[in-house]
């Protein structure tokens, strides 16, 4: 084994210092006020505020586009 091959501490410590768990941050949903995960739906709701200031709401279905797979008619 050859001595090139060796990472000195503060190397190691460099690269480990990244591997540390952040914080999950949340957020309050704008319609039901309960605590969400940033650019998800609400798990309570299923409120979501699209970018542009669009509203959808997940649980209610709403209109496809027609992307996708195209439907037979018989």
């Amino acid at each position: 084994m050859s001595r090139l091959s060796h990472h000195s501490k503060s190397k190691v410590g460099r690269r480990r210092s990244q591997l540390a768990l952040k914080k999950k941050t949340l957020e309050v949903c704008s319609k039901c006020k309960s605590p969400t995960k940033a650019h998800m739906t609400c798990p309570q709701c299923g409120f979501y505020v699209k970018s542009g200031g669009q509203r959808a709401n997940s649980k209610g279905k709403e209109a496809k586009s027609g992307k996708g797979k195209k439907e037979k008619n018989n």
